[in-house]
C-alpha cells in the first residue's frame, strides 16, 4: 500500500509513510528519505550515525482540489571522517536541495506558467508563493532553456527600475540585499535580419561591478567579438567597459545631452531665485511661472515665445545668469543639428568650440559642469553620430 502511495505521489527520492486528513479538508503527506544512509556533501563518505531527526515542510504542487501539506521526516547525520571539516549534514534529494523551501517540480511548474504568458504576480497568488520565489524559478528556467548567449558585435547596456530595494534569502539561508535597479544587456542587432537575440542577460544593481561580473561570466570569444557598446552617459558603466573590453568603442546617444543642458538651466534658475528672493520660487514669480517655456527647443519656438523668454529673463534677473544659461542650453543643439544634416567635422567642431567659449566666459558653476560633462562624453557621442547605434531602440544601422 505504501509503495503504491509513493508511486502515486511521484516525488523521486522519498517514500510516503502516512497520509492524514486535516480539519479544513486538506491532506498532510508525511514522507521519509528513501535511502537508509546518506553521503557527506563535502567528502562523500557514507554515514550510518544519526545525530538528530528534523521535520521540514517544503511547498509542493497541489494535488486535486484540496490543499496538500508536505511533511518530510529527515535525519541529520554525523560525518565520521576525521579529516572532513563538516561535522554533520542533513538529508537532501535532487528535488529538494539543502535549505530549499519549494520542490523542484513546483519551481518548474510556476516557471512554465510564466513562460506561457501568465504574470509572475498571478502565478505567485495561485500557488501561494512570494513574488521573488517565482521570479527566481523563472530565472533558473530561462538559464536552462536559453543557455549562453551567442557573441554579438553590438552590445547595449542600460538600467531598469524594478520596484524598491528588498531583502531576500539566498540559497544558504542568509539575507541578501537586492537593489531595485537592474542592469540589462541587449543585442542591438535587428532580430529578424541580422540574427539579433534581444535581451542577453540581466543582473541586480547598476554599478561597474555588475557589468564586470556579467562580462566575466561570458567566454573570451564573446568579449572579443564585441566591437561597439551603446550606453547612457554613466561613468561606472563606461569604466567597466573600458576595463573589460578595451578594444570596443563606446557610443552615447546625443539625446542625453539635451536633458543635461535642461538640468543645468533648471539649477541655475533655482539658485538665482533663492539668492534674489531668499526663498523658493512661487507661482507669483514670473521666472517660476514660466519655468517650462525655456526648456523647449529654441528652433521650435515662435517669435512671441522667444520674446517672452528674453524679456522675462532680463526683467526678473538682474544678474543675467538665467539668460546666459538659456543661451548655453541652446548651444549644444547647434553641433548636433550640424551633424544630423551631414555637416563637415570642422563645422561641428566650430559650433562646439562656441559652446565651450560661452560657458567659460559666463563663469557660472552649473554651466562649467555642463561643459565638462559634454567634453567628457563627446567622443562617445561622436561614435553615435557616426554609426547611429543607440541602446534606446535596438536596431541595426545600415551604415554600420
Amino acid at each position: 500500500m505504501e509503495q503504491g502511495t509513493t508511486l502515486l505521489f511521484g516525488l523521486p527520492g522519498v517514500s510516503v509513510s502516512r497520509v492524514e486528513p486535516t480539519a479544513d479538508g486538506g491532506r498532510v503527506v508525511e514522507v521519509v528519505t528513501a535511502d537508509a544512509a546518506a553521503r557527506c556533501p563535502d567528502c562523500g563518505t557514507v554515514s550510518t550515525s544519526v545525530k538528530q531527526n528534523v521535520v521540514t515542510r517544503p511547498k509542493d504542487l497541489p494535488y486535486g482540489e484540496s490543499e496538500l501539506v508536505l511533511r518530510w521526516q529527515k535525519r541529520r547525520w554525523r560525518c565520521r571522517r576525521p579529516d572532513c571539516s563538516r561535522e554533520s549534514f542533513t538529508e537532501r534529494i535532487d528535488e529538494l536541495p539543502a535549505r530549499a523551501r519549494t520542490t523542484g517540480r513546483l519551481r518548474r511548474a510556476v516557471a512554465g506558467a510564466v513562460s506561457a504568458g501568465r504574470s509572475v504576480a498571478e502565478v505567485a497568488l495561485t500557488h501561494r508563493l512570494s513574488w521573488p520565489t517565482v521570479a527566481r524559478a523563472v530565472d533558473a528556467h530561462a538559464e536552462r532553456v536559453l543557455g549562453e548567449p551567442k557573441p554579438t558585435p553590438l552590445l547595449g547596456i542600460d538600467e531598469t527600475r524594478f520596484g524598491r530595494t528588498r531583502w531576500i534569502r539566498d540559497g544558504e539561508g542568509r539575507w541578501v540585499r537586492v537593489e531595485g535597479w537592474q542592469t540589462g544587456f541587449v543585442d542591438l542587432r535587428c532580430p529578424r535580419r541580422e540574427g539579433g537575440q534581444g535581451l542577453l542577460g540581466q543582473v541586480d544593481g547598476r554599478s561597474a561591478a555588475c557589468v564586470l561580473s556579467w562580462l566575466a561570466g561570458r567566454g573570451q570569444a564573446f568579449r572579443e567579438r564585441i566591437e561597439l557598446v551603446a550606453l547612457d552617459p554613466s561613468a561606472p558603466y563606461a569604466a567597466a567597459v573600458r576595463r573589460a573590453l578595451p578594444h570596443a568603442r563606446i557610443a552615447v546617444d546625443h539625446f542625453h545631452l539635451v536633458p543635461l543642458a535642461n538640468q543645468a538651466l533648471t539649477r541655475v534658475r533655482q539658485r538665482v531665485t533663492r539668492e534674489l528672493l531668499d526663498r523658493r520660487g512661487r507661482a507669483v514669480d514670473p521666472v517660476w511661472a514660466n519655468r517650462r517655456l525655456p526648456l523647449r527647443a529654441g528652433e521650435r519656438l515662435c517669435a512671441r515665445a522667444l520674446t517672452r523668454i528674453w524679456n522675462g529673463c532680463t526683467d526678473n534677473d538682474a544678474t543675467g545668469q538665467i539668460l546666459s544659461a538659456w543661451i548655453a542650453k541652446e548651444e549644444p543643439r547647434r553641433p548636433l543639428h550640424a551633424a544630423a544634416r551631414g555637416g563637415h567635422r570642422h563645422e561641428i567642431n566650430a559650433r562646439l568650440y562656441g559652446f565651450y567659449t560661452w560657458c567659460a566666459d559666463a563663469d557660472i558653476p552649473e554651466l562649467t559642469t555642463l561643459a565638462e560633462t559634454i567634453q567628457t562624453w563627446w567622443l562617445a557621442v561622436g561614435v553615435f553620430l557616426q554609426t547611429q547605434i543607440t541602446n534606446g531602440c535596438p536596431s541595426y544601422c545600415a551604415s554600420w
